[in-house]
């Protein structure tokens, strides 16, 4: 199971850079059950969206997912996520077929 974040380009993007990987990240990597992270720079869209950045949050199943969506360390990582990204992001979960 993974959580995935879909960024839009922001109008700053040194600035979400500096909050994105000072602040919110050191965040996430404290949540409860997340096994790994991958982020991935978008360099180039060919529809939809202009994104920005996509992140992969891996949990080994739906429970532990849950747990860490539940985590203080979540809730806090989602305070930081609001001063920075509101509007810019796409939140949801995937399951790898």
């Amino acid at each position: 199971m993974k959580l995935v974040a879909l960024f839009d380009m922001p109008d700053d993007p040194e600035v979400f850079d500096e909050a994105y990987f000072g602040t919110h990240i050191p965040l996430i990597e404290q949540v409860v059950g997340l096994r790994k992270i991958v982020l991935s720079r978008v360099t180039r869209t060919y529809m939809g969206h202009n994104l920005y950045l996509m992140a992969e949050m891996f949990f080994d199943d739906a429970d532990s997912l849950k747990a860490g969506m539940r985590s203080p360390e979540m809730a806090a990582a989602g305070e930081t996520l609001n001063t920075f990204a509101e509007g810019l992001v796409t939140i949801f979960v995937a399951e790898e077929q």
